[in-house]
Parts: C-alpha cells; sequence; structure tokens
C-alpha cells in the first residue's frame, strides 16, 4: 500500500471524527479541510498530515472555490473529494486528474429524484468525471444508475456517528423510571432529538398528538435540543391541550445522558427531513417515524425498515402521522425488546464506521489494483 491518498473535504463536521480518522489510520491518507465551519473536529485529532483552506464565495457564479487545493494534490495518486457540486475548485481536480493520472473519487448525495432536466445532464457530466462515487444510500445509486451512470462504480456509503462512543454506551443501558418520573403517568413517550427549526415540521408532530389525545389516545413528547420555533411550539402545545404532555428538556450535549433518554423511548418522531436523528435513535434501540417524500428527505431515512425499525406517514400530513403513531403503537406495543433489537442491528449491519472504511477500501482496490480490502488475518493453523 504505497500509494498517496489524500481527503479534500470543505469542512472536517464533528460527526466525521470516527470514519475521518479510520481512513487516515487504515488508509495512510493525509487531509485537505475546508477552514472555518461551525461545529468542526478538532484537526489534532487527525492521525496524518492536515492542509487548510478557505472556502471562498463567488456570489454571481452561485459557486465557490477552495484556493490552493489544486497545488496541494498534485503529489497525490488518489483523491476523495468532498467538496460539492458548486466547488469550482472540484471541477478543476476532476479535469485534471485525467493529466495528472490520478484516480478521483467523490463522496457526494449523488441523485435525489428530484432533479430538473437541466440538473441531470450536469450531474451526469460531473460524475462521468470521476473514477468511483461515494453516495450515501441505495436509492441514490438506483436513481444514477437509471440516469444512464455506471453502477460499477457507485459505492453505497452510508453515513455514521461516534459508533465507538455509542456502542460501550449501548451495551450499559438498562430500563429507567426518567419518563415516568417527571410526566407522573405511564403514556408512551415519543421523542425527537435535534434542532427546533421549521424544516423539521414539529408543528405535525405536536397536531397529531392533539388529534389522539381527543380521539382517546395519549403520549408523552420529549424535545431534546433547542432552536427558533421553541416558544411557538410551547404556545401551539397550550393551544392543543397538551403542555402538560410535552417536555422540553432543552440542549444536552452529554451522550449518556442523550442514550437513556432515547433508549427509554417507544418511539421517534421527525416529520421533516430525518437525517442522522435516524442513525442516532437506532443506535439506541428506538424506532422512528418520518415522512415519505423520499425526494426532499436526507439520505439516512433508508436506515428505517418499514414496518419494523420504523413507519412512514404521507408528508405534510399531520393526520396521516397521527394514524401512523397510532399504529405503531397498536402493532409493536408488545415486542418492545424485539424492536430494539432490530434497531441495533441495522446500525450494526451497515451504518457505522466499520462498514463505511470497508466499502471505502473495496472501492479504492477495484479502481487502483492496490490492496487495501479488509481481509481476515491468516488462520494459524494453516
Amino acid at each position: 500500500m504505497g500509494k498517496k491518498i489524500c481527503l479534500v473535504a470543505g469542512s472536517a463536521p464533528t460527526y466525521r471524527k470516527e470514519i475521518f480518522v479510520r481512513m487516515g489510520e487504515e488508509l495512510g491518507c493525509d487531509y485537505i479541510l475546508g477552514a472555518g465551519a461551525t461545529k468542526q473536529m478538532a484537526l489534532k485529532c487527525l492521525p496524518n498530515k492536515v492542509m487548510e483552506t478557505k472556502t471562498i464565495r463567488l456570489k454571481w457564479l452561485h459557486a465557490y472555490r477552495q484556493p490552493g487545493v489544486v497545488r496541494m494534490t498534485k503529489d497525490y495518486d488518489t483523491l476523495i473529494v468532498n467538496m460539492g457540486l458548486f466547488s469550482i475548485t472540484e471541477w478543476s481536480l476532476l479535469m485534471l486528474s485525467k493529466v495528472r493520472k490520478q484516480k478521483i473519487f467523490i463522496w457526494a448525495h449523488g441523485w435525489y429524484g428530484k432533479e430538473t432536466r437541466v440538473q441531470r445532464m450536469v450531474k451526469r457530466f460531473y460524475f462521468s468525471l470521476a473514477d468511483g462515487i461515494f453516495v450515501y444510500g441505495d436509492r441514490a445509486r438506483k436513481l444514477m444508475t437509471e440516469a444512464g451512470i455506471c453502477a460499477d462504480k457507485i459505492f453505497p456509503i452510508h453515513n455514521s456517528l461516534a459508533y465507538s462512543v455509542q456502542k460501550p454506551l449501548r451495551d450499559s443501558l438498562s430500563p429507567s423510571d426518567i419518563y415516568q418520573r417527571h410526566f407522573g403517568n405511564d403514556h408512551k413517550n415519543i421523542v425527537f432529538i435535534g434542532r427546533l427549526t421549521a424544516v423539521k415540521r414539529l408543528d405535525l408532530l405536536l397536531d397529531a398528538v392533539g388529534q389522539l389525545k381527543r380521539e382517546g389516545e395519549a403520549y408523552n413528547v420529549v424535545f431534546i435540543g433547542d432552536g427558533v420555533e421553541k416558544e411557538r411550539m410551547k404556545a401551539q402545545a397550550k393551544e392543543a391541550g397538551i403542555s402538560e404532555q410535552v417536555w422540553f428538556y432543552g440542549e444536552c450535549f452529554d451522550e449518556r445522558t442523550n442514550a437513556e433518554m432515547i433508549y427509554n423511548a417507544d418511539l421517534c418522531v421527525s416529520p421533516g427531513n430525518i437525517g442522522l436523528t435516524a442513525i442516532h435513535v437506532l443506535m439506541f434501540g428506538c424506532p422512528a417515524i418520518t415522512n415519505d417524500d423520499f425526494n426532499h428527505q436526507m439520505p439516512e431515512f433508508e436506515a428505517i425498515e418499514n414496518g419494523k425499525t420504523g413507519l412512514f406517514f404521507k408528508a405534510g400530513d399531520s393526520h396521516s402521522l397521527a394514524q401512523s403513531i397510532s399504529r405503531w403503537f397498536r402493532d409493536h406495543s408488545a415486542n418492545r425488546e424485539a424492536v430494539r433489537q432490530q434497531c441495533y442491528d441495522v446500525i450494526d449491519r451497515g451504518w457505522n464506521p466499520d462498514y463505511q472504511i470497508k466499502i471505502i477500501k473495496d472501492a479504492i482496490s477495484m479502481q487502483t489494483n492496490e490492496n487495501y480490502r479488509i481481509t481476515p488475518p491468516p488462520d494459524a493453523n494453516s
């Protein structure tokens, strides 16, 4: 494994710390990372050479560039780029890779399903320039293949959080009475964890819980997070007559506390795009409900196995959400532990850094003939 690999990314978000570290340790890759973004990991945690670049926005082009990156990448054999379709620098690297005889992999969302005709044309050309494409989900691969992009170079890589931290926490969890103590009742508990913003459509959840209460079904709702919608949501809960059933817990950066609250909840509901919330809650054994508009969803919705680890409701429809909540508890109240184990299994099979690093290694091996594949150690008795 003598060839040099570099990861070039527009930012280094905290949630990607574990996979970025693994890439340095197991691929020997260096890093070129965008500086100045919020919620960035401490770059000193990365094991190899780290170079930083700025992102300069070109408003007149609705695009941006990362100065210095073209020069910094000239001596690498393989590049993994994650700067985006609107990065002029990424386009430059894609073109130059042919001259430099570099292998280049794009790490991107890929296809959403909502692209216009012009967007499809641009994306087809953009992805055709890469030797490999890491996308987040199987749906993107399917849509891209249908659009004429070679399936053999598309690798669903999924997404992950801090699995090595969360797994020991998960193994230490046991049922507690945290919700019974707060609410003073034995209702089923619905949780949401994340920013309280309009795009999450949390108004639909409050509407649905209000509807269900009027129909004789009472549920508690817990919001772990803060955001601009909080006061409006409090007013909505009061108007719906469910204030006593709603707990605005607030932001929590202690993962042990988050783990306990998710584990002891019965269901997560994220009515807008669910994103990494799906990975977070399934990791700790909590099933999830989100909307069925997959063209506008984040790719992590694919971690939800309909009817097993969650459900999908009609997007924007609080009545459909209420029906889904009611149906979930009608069908699954008696098998909470089985559901919990199914949630664990989804994350352990494919939404963790072990899975991601294997896909990355196999893809690079396939395109470069370098032996990056994860192989079992030889049998000592053979």
